[in-house]
């Protein structure tokens, strides 16, 4: 993707009714996408028990959406500049339309899996188009502002997404999540046909196909690795496999790409500092947000035994916060330095997360996470905004398709990353304590139980003391609750670490090259 000699990207629009509805369009088309990502969160019981499912594999119906997605993200974003970018947004948009009316009407845990999958080859089409477009359209006054929305329904967009997903949960049913993505495709695809520009460069060198594989099995390998790691053992054949993958994968698609005349995403970028840091900070802030939101919902419904609806309107705050702050950041980044700005947000998203950690509890209710998830919007909000300017800062206007799709591969990378490790943190907790507590339930129901939360609940009222096993399943869910908290912490002061050493120095676009 470095080396296309001529571009065919449509100049800089002028008219701000027309960037206003082009910004309109790809943000709808992103929100179809993050709903998805979020969306089977708030239906998490619900699914587990229509499908007669574990809390695995429950976790793998949300998470292999967003594995898809980060795993192809390189190679379509990719063939988006090639073959064009809004048609492969349209296409995008009808495969991804399909396969959420298919997870809707799935009856079965492979019908559903396979939807999932689907779902992500076509939010993979759709992703990369959304800040290129942005990019490359939007004059450099306005710029940072347009990224600032993007980063706002990237960031927050998926809890309002949840937020509507359960109503039509508590209204209708889980199966009516759907029904959200397909209104918002069809929205997206209407206003993309009359206002999106299409744009494509005109390529020397063929695709770049050992690299779209090799990157494949680099992220599905490191992804597998902690899905399975905390729950089968870091030292399990099927864990060490997954990380030979992983591994052998990134350094056979480093080499490669070094040697390509076309690389897929040329390594040498990163010597950028403001685009090494700005990945990195993004990778880790979205794991760690996506992650939040897996635990969170099981703690609000089973725990606390609240609807979907009234779940989701609980993260109103964190969400609105975040948004709120991702709109300011581009201003604070400005006076005292995107380093300082992103510093500052991942010290209070850290502090949130330990902050839930410490308070959480069973009686504590609500008011034991609030200001942890205050903490965390932010945190979170803070640092997004400043860390995307930094990617597409460091490279010119005619390689700003490189720029978003780098920004879209770590961010999806990061959720779906997020979401095996700290779920598989908190499955294996809960597993380790309700082991503890199942003495002289009937085996029936300690095999539920041992299934996960939903099961426990589930069944519980088959046993001879029904409200024991309900407190023994909530309590060993806060147990792993905890080690899923502390894990972020760890996460996050590693990255602010790294940030202060070598974070991006500023907010400001570098400067274009003559004529762009």
């Amino acid at each position: 993707m470095n080396s296309l000699p001529t571009a065919t990207a449509d100049p800089v629009i002028l008219d701000p009714r027309r960037r206003r509805t082009v910004l309109v369009g790809v943000c709808i088309a992103l929100m179809a996408v993050i709903a998805s990502v979020s969306g089977l969160n708030v239906a998490q019981p619900q699914v587990a028990v229509a499908f007669d499912a574990s809390q695995s594999e429950v976790l793998w119906m949300i998470n292999l959406y967003t594995v898809t997605l980060a795993a192809l993200l390189l190679p379509l974003g990719a063939a988006g500049d090639r073959w064009g970018r809004k048609p492969v947004l349209l296409a995008g948009l009808a495969v991804f339309g399909a396969a959420s009316a298919a997870a809707g009407l799935a009856q079965t845990t492979e019908a559903m899996l396979a939807a999932r999958f689907l779902s992500g080859v076509g939010a993979a089409m759709i992703m990369p188009v959304t800040l290129s477009v942005i990019t490359a359209t939007f004059p450099d006054s306005e710029r940072s502002k347009a990224i600032g929305v993007w980063s706002a329904v990237a960031g927050g967009g998926g809890i309002l997404g949840m937020f509507a997903s359960a109503l039509l949960v508590d209204v209708a049913s889980w199966r009516w999540l759907f029904v959200l993505p397909v209104a918002l495709v069809a929205a997206a695809a209407v206003v993309a046909v009359r206002a999106v520009p299409n744009s494509r460069e005109a390529a020397a060198h063929r695709f770049d196909l050992v690299g779209s594989l090799a990157s494949v099995v680099a992220v599905v390998g490191f992804i597998l690795v902690l899905h399975e790691g905390p729950e089968r053992g870091w030292a399990a054949p099927e864990t060490l496999a997954a990380l030979l993958a992983g591994v052998v994968g990134a350094a056979g698609f480093a080499a490669w790409e070094l040697r390509h005349p076309a690389p897929l995403l040329d390594v040498r970028l990163f010597r950028e500092r403001g685009l090494a840091g700005g990945s990195l900070v993004l990778l880790a802030v979205f794991g760690v947000l996506a992650g939040i939101f897996v635990v969170l919902f099981p703690y609000f419904q089973a725990v606390l035994g609240w609807s979907g609806l009234v779940s989701t309107l609980a993260l109103m705050p964190m969400a609105v916060l975040m948004m709120a702050a991702s709109g300011l950041a581009p201003r604070l980044a400005a006076r005292i330095g995107a380093r300082a700005a992103v510093s500052a947000g991942i010290a209070l998203a850290g502090s949130g997360l330990a902050l839930m950690a410490v308070l959480v509890s069973v009686e504590g209710g609500y008011l034991s996470v609030l200001p942890g998830m205050v903490a965390m919007g932010l945190g979170m909000g803070l640092s997004m905004t400043p860390s995307t300017e930094a990617i597409t800062s460091s490279l010119p206007r005619e390689r700003q398709g490189v720029a978003s799709a780098l920004n879209d591969v770590t961010r999806e990378l990061g959720t779906a990353l997020g979401v095996a490790l700290l779920g598989a943190v908190l499955t294996a907790g809960y597993a380790d304590a309700i082991e503890r507590r199942l003495e002289g339930v009937p085996g029936g129901a300690a095999d539920d139980a041992r299934r996960g939360i939903a099961g426990a609940l589930a069944g519980a009222d088959g046993t001879p003391a029904p409200a024991a096993l309900v407190r023994a399943a909530q309590e060993s869910f806060v147990e792993g609750w905890r080690q899923a908290m502390w894990t972020g912490v760890v996460v996050m002061a590693l990255l602010l670490v790294a940030v202060l050493l070598r974070g991006p120095r500023r907010a400001e676009r570098s400067p274009e090259p003559d004529g762009a």
